[in-house]
């Protein structure tokens, strides 16, 4: 059973570990639950199970299909390319912005992050590279003067990795990730406003790409859109 401690934000820590449950495939997709059954499992009553499930379906995480239970939702094309376009948007700029910040506590932030990824990828450890991954973003988004932003782009992030694995090590090694944000940190320290842009662009752009292709070979359905066409109207 796995429990989860008891205090002021029961709903929220319900919340938290539904949505770990989720990406971590503890939870199939397509598996349907009763809220009886996620509150044992969790050691928590229905209420909070409830509260936090209408939460997840917000996210679209899960549906709630009325006298049947909760149904884990496997993340659908449209989806995933909605949250790369909502990654573009905000990222791209931002990235602009924190390459126009000279601020020495927070140039030394980002180098810090950057050498924590560079040493994680070194060790071909894939979760501690995808974290380290995920903090090298948000150092640039806080940066840019937005942490509010990470809070959005973490609901994507989840999205993502919903789709089973992210594209390490399905599809590119840590190493490469690595190697895939280097022109972002380098334009970023050298106060390149436009080339940290572009750089985060290709990024984000590149790792799309990728992970629908890795995607397509066990979902046809994926291949059927063009990504490229979708994202045009923000490629410049």
């Amino acid at each position: 059973m796995s429990i989860v401690n008891r205090g002021p934000t029961l709903t929220q820590q319900t919340t938290d570990r539904l949505r770990q449950a989720i990406v971590a495939g503890e939870l199939p997709t397509g598996s349907l639950h009763s809220a009886t059954a996620l509150g044992e499992w969790l050691g928590v009553s229905r209420t909070p199970v409830r509260e936090a499930t209408a939460e997840l379906a917000r996210l679209g995480l899960v549906s709630i299909e009325p006298n049947r239970g909760i149904r884990i939702l496997e993340t659908d094309i449209e989806s995933l390319i909605d949250g790369f376009e909502l990654r573009m948007i905000i990222e791209v700029p931002l990235a602009r912005k924190a390459a126009l910040n000279p601020d020495r506590d927070a140039r030394k932030n980002l180098d810090a992050q950057y050498a924590d990824f560079k040493i994680a990828a070194d060790t071909d450890d894939p979760e501690a590279t995808l974290r380290a991954d995920r903090d090298f973003h948000s150092a640039v988004l806080a940066m840019a003067g937005n942490t509010r932003a990470a809070d959005v782009l973490h609901e994507q992030r989840n999205m993502v990795l919903q789709t089973g694995v992210g594209t390490v090590p399905t599809s590119r090694s840590c190493q490469e990730c690595f190697a895939d944000h280097v022109d972002i940190f380098d334009a970023i320290m050298a106060q390149h406003p436009e080339a940290a842009a572009a750089a985060m662009r290709r990024h984000i752009y590149n790792t799309a790409e990728t992970l629908i292709n890795q995607e397509t070979r066990r979902r046809p359905e994926f291949g059927e859109h063009d990504l490229r066409a979708r994202l045009a109207w923000i490629s410049d």
